[in-house]
């Protein structure tokens, strides 16, 4: 059974930092993406960034790009989100998820919000 935990949420100021850990129990991580989602209220999950952990390809939203950095640790089957300049309309929930690499390529695999395995979110508030 694949579990996802996240961590690392909270509340920050604008302009501050926060990393989100997604520790994945998963016995071949090495063939999945692992993304992360976001959802804030009243507004769709959209995704973030997403992490192929076969090769290493990344793919950063436009609207984080230059401020998020995705990471994995496959040895410890966890990928992290690090979040700096952070802005008030990144508050949300963020959800990470787990799913095979498809045919799409990283960027279709972060487009896309069907994956078969997720977190339970963890909130991220960036105060004004």
């Amino acid at each position: 059974e694949v579990q996802l935990v996240e961590s690392g949420g909270g509340l920050v100021q604008a302009g501050g930092s926060l990393r989100l850990s997604c520790a994945a129990s998963i016995f071949d991580f090495d063939d999945y993406v692992i993304g992360w989602f976001r959802q804030a209220p009243g507004k769709e999950r959209e995704g973030v960034s997403c992490i192929s952990s076969r090769d290493g390809s990344t793919y950063l939203a436009d609207s984080v790009k230059g401020r998020f950095t995705i990471s994995s640790d496959n040895a410890k089957k966890t990928v992290y989100l690090q979040m700096n300049s952070l802005k008030s309309e990144d508050t949300a929930v963020y959800y990470c998820a787990a799913d095979f690499l498809g045919p799409w390529g990283i960027q279709g695999m972060c487009a896309m919000t069907g994956y078969d395995f997720w977190g339970q979110g963890t909130q991220v508030t960036v105060s004004s």
